[in-house]
């Protein structure tokens, strides 16, 4: 009976334990639900890139290595001349190619930073999650803020060092900028002031055209010519981090993440790589040239290979598609614009899961010596 009874304890001791240990895993401290860790670092900077972004690649403007689109815009040179030492033109031949440039990450908690870990740089309550700082959200519109990174990948992991190909001369992981301290990624009317082609931007005859853009992206490149229009994920200006609520997150960020790409083209701090002009050297260019970059989603759910597709139909011999008759086709980095239902729609995990990061992929046309 005393062996009975010593059995008994000992099985419930050890189901105490084990309840406790379930416990301590299961609870989540709320500060980490707000800033969450995105995991960038350690296996996830191989495992959760998209590493089939980087084709096609094309060498003296004709031979493609790999499968893909190359921009419309992309240069058609076999050889080219840029300036060396002294002065004294120096023959190349042209390479162009896709790169992971930078990081650009969507957070609701100011001053939060999932790509460094879930570090919060500085506590503050202001900006946190709508325009005005005063709660949590709003029913009229949503709020973003952002922070870029450069991320030369290739120079990081040394795959490809290439000094020729890499505009701007990031060779490490950096923060650039946080719109956090800018006060036109707040405030609609002070943005004017940096951006004054928003008035005709805003003209609805412009906005009715945006769906021609749209459709360009979902079946091809987008059309730079459109500049107000970020194809299916909405109007491009003005660039600031207000959007009006009723979008999924997704589409949401993508587009805040496209318009934070276009404020720094306004200010200089990205170039256009793309283009004879662009051969020698990266140029500054105020406005984006949307063909020139895709993205992929680094978290909350990696877009890397063979974690993504979409359906596409087979030929079947009835004529009638069935859900057998569907193939996957792979593909894990978009075109920016490209309707979220085709690549991402379902990428968000509610409350540990709003917040975003993704990779800029930038199509580079350089001249190698």
């Amino acid at each position: 009976m005393s062996k009975l009874c010593l059995r008994v304890v000992a099985v419930l001791v050890a189901l105490g334990f084990g309840l406790q240990a379930r416990a301590q895993v299961t609870t989540t401290d709320p500060n980490d639900i707000m800033c969450p860790d995105g995991e960038v670092w350690g296996s996830g900077l191989v495992t959760n890139i998209c590493w089939s972004c980087l084709f096609p690649m094309r060498i003296m403007g004709a031979a493609q290595m790999g499968e893909g689109e190359v921009p419309e815009e992309a240069s058609e040179e076999a050889i080219c001349f840029c300036e060396g030492n002294g002065g004294v033109p120096e023959v190349g031949f042209t390479l162009g190619m896709w790169s992971p440039t930078a990081l650009v990450e969507l957070v609701r908690k100011p001053y939060c930073s999932p790509a460094l870990g879930g570090t919060t740089i500085r506590e503050s309550y202001r900006l946190w999650g709508m325009k005005d700082g005063s709660d949590g959200g709003s029913a009229s519109n949503q709020f973003y803020n952002f922070h870029w990174f450069s991320f030369p990948l290739y120079e990081i992991l040394e795959l490809l060092l290439a000094p020729e190909c890499n505009a701007g001369g990031f060779s490490d992981f950096d923060l650039l900028y946080m719109s956090e301290i800018d006060p036109t990624w707040v405030e609609d009317e002070l943005a004017v002031f940096t951006q004054p082609e928003v008035a005709v931007a805003a003209n609805p005859l412009l906005q009715a055209a945006c769906p021609a853009d749209c459709a360009a992206t979902t079946f091809g490149n987008p059309i730079d010519r459109m500049w107000w229009c970020a194809g299916c994920w909405g109007n491009l200006y003005p660039f600031t981090g207000n959007v009006p609520a009723g979008g999924s997150p997704p589409r949401v960020t993508s587009l805040l993440a496209t318009r934070a790409l276009a404020s720094l083209h306004r200010r200089g701090l990205a170039w256009r790589t793309i283009g004879d002009d662009a051969l020698c050297g990266g140029e500054i260019y105020p406005m984006m040239p949307k063909q020139q970059y895709k993205m992929s989603q680094l978290y909350p759910l990696p877009e890397a290979d063979n974690s993504t597709r979409i359906p596409t139909p087979a030929t079947t011999g009835t004529g009638v598609p069935q859900i057998d008759d569907y193939q996957w086709t792979q593909s894990c980095c978009h075109n920016i614009g490209v309707p979220t239902f085709l690549w991402g729609e379902w990428r968000n995990i509610p409350s540990i899961g709003e917040d975003f990061v993704y990779v800029l992929w930038r199509w580079t046309d350089c001249c190698l010596r």
